[in-house]
């Protein structure tokens, strides 16, 4: 019970070391430990933390993505229907992160050039993925659906959603736009705590990872499916049909190629390729 005061670098590398080593916590959990320390000492009691030299920072595993057959994400595929197969099918035909998936508008989608404009994505950079043609129909239905909602909520009284920070600076009466709703809206209005606004927001992510989840146990799919991993399948199937890596580096949005490259150690047979002695013939 000794005052954070009182205490010593010598303490704080002891403690961090502990939930390193003893505790074998992740490396983002050690970094947030961390985190709130100099917060508490450089903003809270105006000391100096000082160089923590005997520091043992917890690793970050390398783990290599889980990837599904074809066949397998062809059978999950089947499991889910409505507006969460079309979010599905959506992430695994355009390579997308759930988010990015989500936040989507309505202008981002493009019919004619068969292509979706990712706005802000990780990083803050913009990007162009292809829209599969098999889902050309069924997101002209969808968007039909979501003008309908949006002409309702407009003739209500509401039918305004939140803009980018740049787009609501230079062109605020943009809200009530239909090209600048979300092309997944919620089914409920809520209320904006800052305008007061009341506005659809995109539906939830755990709608989407719940029906992944029922979608792979119905598949009677044995690993660990999350919506990632169909991110994760697009890719690795890119590369088993011949595109090259710096095409698919650019359709994921990586910044580096070292990033794409992990799907090519996916795509490698046990063994680095290598045939099992087992197996000659």
């Amino acid at each position: 019970m000794t005052h954070p005061r009182e205490l010593k670098p010598t303490d704080m590398e002891a403690f961090l070391n502990y939930l390193a080593v003893d505790r074998r916590v992740a490396a983002s959990t050690q970094n947030q430990a961390l985190s709130a320390l100099v917060f508490l000492y450089r903003d809270v009691l105006k000391m100096e933390v000082g160089y923590l030299k005997n520091l043992k920072r917890a690793k970050k595993p390398k783990n290599l993505p889980v990837v599904l057959s074809v066949d397998e994400t062809l059978r999950l595929l089947s499991c889910i229907e409505g507006i969460d197969g079309l979010v599905c099918r959506l992430i695994y035909g355009s390579g997308l992160r759930i988010s990015e998936a989500l936040r989507l508008r309505v202008l981002d989608t493009d019919f004619d050039y068969h292509q979706i404009t990712i706005r802000s994505g990780k990083g803050q950079k913009d990007r162009v993925t292809m829209l599969p043609e098999s889902l050309v129909g069924e997101l002209q239905k969808h968007i039909q659906k979501v003008r309908f909602l949006h002409e309702q909520d407009l003739q209500r009284g509401f039918g305004e959603t939140l803009l980018p920070a740049s787009v609501a600076l230079k062109s605020p009466g943009a809200a009530a736009e239909f090209k600048w709703q979300y092309l997944f809206p919620s089914r409920h209005r809520n209320r904006d705590p800052h305008s007061g606004l009341y506005h659809r927001h995109h539906i939830s992510p755990r709608n989407i990872q719940k029906a992944v989840r029922i979608g792979a146990r119905q598949a009677r799919i044995d690993k660990k499916v999350t919506p990632h991993v169909l991110r994760h399948s697009f890719a690795t199937h890119l590369l088993q049909n011949g595109y090259d890596i710096r095409t698919v580096q650019e359709l994921l949005g990586h910044r580096s190629v070292k990033t794409t490259m992990v799907y090519t150690h996916v795509l490698n047979r046990g063994g680095r390729g290598v045939v099992s002695p087992l197996d000659f013939r």
